[in-house]
């Protein structure tokens, strides 16, 4: 396969010493713990979106934080445990309900989920404490946030406000947690309103919307999102922007088996997030193709590897990765 993009691109990879202050994120979205059950057996990863998202982003050498909800228990320790290991911060809301569990099983490869009651009930706390991390960070990312629970909501699109960061979104719904279809999509548009990014899947767009997401992209950017980056699995991802550019990246073939797609979205957005951090917003479609183009690379690694944590391909890159 050709090597990905310019020198730029790839040097976006190596993380500068020491790790760039001007490039803190924080992550608010889920810590939970995913049951996988394939061929009459199961195994247990340390996963959700949320904290797939701000580990990728420490494994990239980016100063991280994640808010989330963790019980005090055996899956919340193993939680804990994987986030040092990682040197991610975590800033843990409390749960009345234990650690979020999503079991999974595979339907034609592609995960389907049964969550727990903490999962179904979860809830995010903005002490000062969290408030600090978010008015610190460069960007706040927010990935399976429930959109649908108008106080919480409310609580962040006050403190995202109150501190000027840049905000970028991955919207992230899902069945099994979703309680109310419309206020989630009006909520998510709330917010995409004063977003740098947003981040769409096909998936999203037919839970959401019942529409192409050629249409919920033209509908985020028309509601005020300056940027959507929308994710088609095998059709690979694309870029729009309020000002009219459209960039479209393929997935990247790499040797060896796809092993499931869990965690390729967030494999995705780390990359982009990282890319924006590293380098600045692009202007023009080469610089957009080349943020693609990695994370499409990215992408196609976590899926040859069982879980949802970020992977690069090949040895001298993962060399590279913290933890």
């Amino acid at each position: 396969m050709p090597e990905t993009g310019t020198p730029l691109v790839r040097g976006m990879l190596r993380g500068p010493e020491p790790v760039r202050e001007q490039h803190r994120v924080a992550v608010i979205g889920d810590a939970l713990i995913d049951e996988i059950r394939d061929n009459g057996a199961s195994q247990d990863f340390v996963g959700g979106a949320g904290l797939n998202v701000a580990v990728g982003l420490s494994r990239l050498g980016v100063d991280t934080a994640l808010l989330a909800m963790v019980g005090d228990d055996a899956d919340g320790e193993n939680i804990r445990a994987t986030l040092a290991r990682y040197r991610v911060r975590l800033l843990a809301s409390p749960s009345r309900f234990g650690t979020s569990r999503a079991v999974s099983s595979r339907v034609a490869g592609e995960p389907v989920y049964q969550f727990n009651e903490a999962a179904r009930r979860r809830k995010l706390s903005f002490t000062d404490r969290e408030r600090a991390a978010i008015a610190q960070a460069a960007f706040v990312v927010v990935s399976c946030f429930p959109f649908d629970d108008q106080a919480q909501v409310d609580d962040l699109a006050d403190t995202v406000s109150a501190s000027g960061t840049r905000l970028i979104i991955d919207s992230n719904p899902r069945r099994g947690t979703l309680t109310d279809r419309a206020v989630f999509a009006r909520n998510l548009e709330r917010l995409g309103a004063i977003s740098l990014l947003v981040k769409i899947s096909d998936d999203d767009a037919r839970l959401l919307y019942d529409e192409p997401i050629e249409s919920s992209s033209s509908r985020m950017l028309a509601t005020g999102a300056a940027i959507v980056l929308a994710t088609s699995g095998p059709r690979g991802a694309s870029v729009t922007t309020r000002d009219g550019l459209t960039v479209h990246a393929p997935i990247v073939r790499l040797p060896g088996a796809i092993v499931d797609t869990m965690g390729a979205g967030d494999a995705t957005l780390a990359s982009v997030v990282n890319s924006l951090g590293a380098a600045g917003v692009p202007d023009d479609d080469a610089g957009w193709r080349a943020i693609l183009t990695e994370a499409m690379e990215v992408a196609a690694a976590t899926c040859r590897s069982q879980g949802g944590l970020l992977q690069l391909h090949g040895d001298e890159k993962r060399d590279r990765l913290r933890g």
